[in-house]
């Protein structure tokens, strides 16, 4: 019984930390859409977050995509079993190849799933953008992605 017991309570407080290690820390994944490649996220408080992309961008052959986004989490307006977390967002992205080069303004929105038993996010999104140069157009980056946060 007290074996038991014991491997419950292990069970448990590991469950409560790894669902708490989504938000805190640092996390490094993949995001796969328009761009793919790698996903990096870092905490600065206990709701607010700044996550960085480098990817590739599909829409111009050739081009590297690098976005910086400001985030707010919501983590209580998805009641569930489960830990959904809505989040919004406002940051910049600048992508160049091939002699050309885009500045714009990012609005993202979006979802989370943090895991219960490993330190893992899965999150969905979207960011309408504003570019400003080399002209003043509208466009839209959106994917599915998943990080991993270190202790």
């Amino acid at each position: 019984m007290r074996k038991r017991l014991i491997a419950t309570i292990i069970l448990l407080s590991g469950a409560t930390l790894s669902a708490a290690a989504q938000q805190k820390g640092f996390g490094l994944g993949i995001i796969v859409g328009e761009p793919t490649g790698i996903s990096a996220k870092g905490w600065v408080s206990n709701t607010n977050a700044v996550d960085l992309g480098l990817a590739w961008w599909f829409h111009w052959q050739g081009n590297i995509h690098v976005h910086a986004d400001y985030l707010w989490h919501f983590p209580n307006v998805v009641k569930s079993t489960e830990h959904f977390v809505l989040y919004t967002g406002l940051g910049g992205r600048i992508a160049a190849g091939r002699g050309s080069g885009i500045f714009g303004v990012r609005i993202v929105g979006g979802f989370a799933w943090w895991a219960r038993s490993i330190p893992l996010d899965v999150f969905v999104e979207l960011a309408p953008i504003l570019d400003l140069a080399p002209a003043t157009e509208l466009s839209a980056n959106g994917g599915i992605g998943v990080r991993y946060f270190f202790p």
